[in-house]
């Protein structure tokens, strides 16, 4: 009995990732760029049948969603959530990335006053710099992720500790200045996650823990500042294969891009160093394409174009800023806008495929 259960579970299994990939071959335009938009929910704590996020799920024309404390009820606060989440992810044919930065500390969505449990900062951890206290608070988080039916955390932070650094130091966000407990540290939170079945996202690729600016309000620029060894925590867990995605960083390093562009924005530093000089072929994320660094000085279409253009694979729109005159982004905003680039020859219809596929790929096993 057992062996013919086996053979049935094998069989589906062939079946079922022959058909994921075969079907994909003959995907639209739109599911194809809906699949590299990940978006935040705006203000919903629920979601009706008519809502328009949900029937792009259901379209294919959306790959994540991001999750916020302004979707969490103050009240029944766990249940409520998980039922949101199930609501979202019912009907997507493809895999939906549900996201959430919970990093522990001061970046925590899920706090004790909704009923989630304790975390800690990872500036706490490092101080402590134990890794059987490392993995008991990686645990509690990743298991408290894949509970509520969230797939992809926004953590371990490699950057290096600055006491003065705005968005990082001062935050308690980073390990150590030292990369190799940072390393130490970042491989057991992946593992932790990995365990419960809950993708992680490291960042800020190349290193934003010395700027002396937060790149969420201003244009960062930490050419005076970085150091070579801050892209050491990528490197090491790179090559020991414990890197299920990457963030990028909204900063200027003309250490690494003479241009003067964001990293995000860059393709030396995306695909010529990320890709080509320390091989990842994983899936790039950017992080918040509406933050000021980026939205203020090159513009919501601009943006776009130059983010894929450099290597990005994910768009990530926090949808915290109205689009249009409306509440928010819908993913046909950018479908559209993408779609147009594409018929312009602007940007090459082969470049959508190979982040697709990787998207693909990196949604297969969840």
């Amino acid at each position: 009995m057992k062996f013919r259960i086996g053979i049935i579970a094998i069989t589906f299994l062939l079946v079922w990732n022959t058909g994921f990939s075969q079907t994909k071959k003959t995907d639209s335009l739109d599911i194809k760029i809906g699949q590299m938009i990940m978006l935040g929910i705006g203000k919903d704590t629920q979601i009706r049948s008519d809502n328009k996020i949900l029937a792009d799920i259901k379209a294919q024309k959306l790959g994540g969603v991001l999750i916020y404390e302004k979707n969490i009820t103050k009240l029944n606060s766990v249940a409520n959530l998980k039922k949101l989440i199930a609501t979202l992810k019912k009907d997507a044919e493809l895999p939906l990335l549900v996201s959430i930065d919970e990093e522990g500390g001061k970046v925590n969505r899920l706090k004790q006053k909704y009923g989630f449990p304790k975390t800690v900062s990872a500036k706490y951890l490092g101080e402590i710099n134990d890794v059987d206290t490392t993995k008991y608070y990686s645990d509690i988080i990743a298991h408290n992720l894949l509970d509520l039916g969230i797939n992809v955390n926004y953590a371990p932070v490699l950057d290096v500790d600055n006491p003065d650094n705005p968005p990082i130091g001062k935050n308690h966000r980073a390990f150590s200045k030292n990369p190799q407990d940072i390393i130490k540290h970042a491989r057991q939170v992946v593992a932790s996650h990995r365990y419960f079945n809950v993708k992680t996202v490291v960042k800020h690729f190349p290193g934003h823990g010395n700027s002396r600016q937060d790149s969420h309000f201003n244009v960062t620029d930490v050419s005076k500042y970085w150091q070579q060894q801050e892209v050491f925590p990528y490197i090491k867990l790179l090559y020991e294969g414990n890197v299920d995605a990457i963030m990028t960083a909204h900063i200027v390093n003309e250490k690494l891009d003479d241009s003067k562009l964001p990293a995000t924005l860059s393709k030396k530093i995306m695909t010529d160093y990320l890709r080509g000089d320390l091989g990842f072929d994983g899936v790039i994320f950017s992080d918040d394409m509406q933050m000021k660094a980026i939205a203020d000085q090159f513009g919501f279409e601009k943006s776009i174009q130059m983010a894929i253009h450099a290597g990005v694979d994910v768009l990530m729109f926090s949808n915290h800023i109205p689009m249009k005159g409306r509440d928010m982004i819908l993913p046909q905003d950018i479908i559209d806008i993408v779609k147009k680039m594409v018929k312009d020859g602007e940007i090459s219809e082969k470049r959508i495929d190979e982040s697709y596929q990787r998207i693909l790929k990196f949604k297969k096993n969840l």
